[in-house]
């Protein structure tokens, strides 16, 4: 069986959403979501991390990391993955309630239903890479050893 998310108020997995909100602590910060966590790397060095983490909504974190008005870091390209990963784990080792519910999973696929993400999601026909469900799985066996 393959389990589907996408929205945060899905119940009982909107928690593997980024913009579920469980925040943590992570590089000495506060991040009220995932969602701020990642979007503020895009701009590592600049005033802009800080403007991305103090967002109201991960929604508005979101639309102030894809403005390509800003600068984004120029190995983005390279360590979004690890950024994303980083940031989930740390989500799911802060709050038990929600990593209960991830090692519940399984060995289940976990895919993100995004229609508009062919990256982090699997895209409208279900043929996109579904990066953000791969993270997810790397994480819960990262957090299974953990508990062993």
């Amino acid at each position: 069986m393959t389990i589907y998310f996408y929205v945060e108020r899905e119940v009982p997995y909107g928690c593997f959403s980024n913009f579920s909100p469980h925040g943590f602590m992570l590089d000495e910060l506060y991040w009220a979501t995932s969602e701020h966590y990642f979007q503020a790397q895009k701009f590592v060095g600049t005033p802009h991390l800080e403007k991305v983490r103090q967002m109201r909504s991960p929604k508005d974190a979101a639309n102030m990391g894809r403005n390509r008005a800003l600068p984004l870091r120029s190995d983005w390209e390279q360590v979004k993955d690890e950024v994303m990963r980083k940031a989930v784990l740390q989500k799911f080792k802060t709050h038990a309630d929600i990593r209960e519910i991830l090692l519940a999973t399984g060995d289940e696929a976990l895919v993100e239903n995004a229609p508009g993400d062919y990256y982090w999601g699997c895209g409208k026909e279900g043929t996109g890479q579904n990066k953000l469900g791969q993270i997810l799985v790397e994480v819960r066996a990262i957090l299974r050893n953990d508990n062993a």
